[in-house]
């Protein structure tokens, strides 16, 4: 299937690694020109040579910034002024008990995962709508809709990231432009390391997994962490041509985590 992403201009926040490296990787081999956004120059530097060296005809470049930062964006935009597709996958996570979560990381969390977004929606959206097409994801999380007791800010987050995209979507009726939710399940991303480390008691991953699903994620029908490039299919997907009925969704590939037959 030809998703006819040619020449489209995508944006990704925090595609340096994880799921976010793998859509940009997935857009770059559907054929569209795509921006990788990391904290730092070697991360995206990193990030574009393994693109490169995976897809010789790779079109892709680099903007290091730290898009939960207003003037990031701010010379983000000055540097392209409009995008064809937007991904808003930037975000953070921690699992911490809820009494010992202050105010300044629950800012922090809506700061880095919804403020961004919220951002960079702004800048980007209006010209899509003047153009009459454009692609705007939210990458979200199935713990918006279950939200996990060991890090409740997180699935608070994710919750918001929801109504934001859907609220945008109906600020989009009639146009050519679409705006999503990508509910992703645990996923063997870069950060689940960190996050096997903190829950884990010193077990190996394998193990982990293994009673990670069995306990934390019972209704799991996948029964493993899903990989960044499951995700990302479906957000490529969402990004195309061949989605353009596909609008104001909240759409799961959480390995069937979520419980319901809608």
């Amino acid at each position: 299937m030809d998703l006819h992403l040619h020449g489209k201009l995508a944006l990704v926040s925090g595609s340096s690694k994880g799921i976010g490296f793998a859509i940009a990787s997935g857009l770059a081999r559907e054929g569209a020109h795509v921006i990788v956004n990391g904290r730092t120059q070697k991360s995206v530097d990193e990030a574009l040579a393994k693109i490169r060296a995976a897809q010789a005809n790779a079109n892709v470049e680099g903007f290091a910034g730290d898009l939960s930062d207003p003037a990031q964006i701010d010379a983000l935009v000055a540097r392209f002024p409009a995008v064809d597709v937007l991904v808003n996958n930037l975000g953070i996570f921690d699992p911490k008990p809820f009494e010992d979560i202050p105010d300044s990381e629950w800012e922090r969390f809506f700061n880095v995962n919804i403020l961004s977004g919220v951002r960079l929606s702004r800048a980007y959206l209006p010209k899509m709508k003047q153009k009459n097409w454009g692609r705007v994801v939210f990458i979200s999380s199935e713990s918006g809709i279950q939200i996990p007791i060991e890090m409740i800010h997180y699935g608070v987050t994710k919750t918001a990231q929801l109504g934001l995209s859907r609220g945008l979507a109906e600020t989009c009726a009639g146009t050519g432009v679409t705006v999503n939710a990508v509910l992703p399940g645990p996923t063997a991303s870069d950060g689940v390391n960190e996050f096997v480390e903190k829950l884990s008691d010193g077990q190996s991953l394998k193990d982990f997994e293994k009673s990670f699903f069995e306990t934390a994620r019972p209704t799991s029908l996948l029964k493993r962490f899903a990989s960044p490039e499951e995700v990302a299919n479906l957000v490529v997907y969402v990004c195309s041509e061949a989605s353009s009925a596909t609008n104001g969704a909240a759409l799961r590939v959480d390995g069937g985590v979520v419980r319901a037959a809608f």
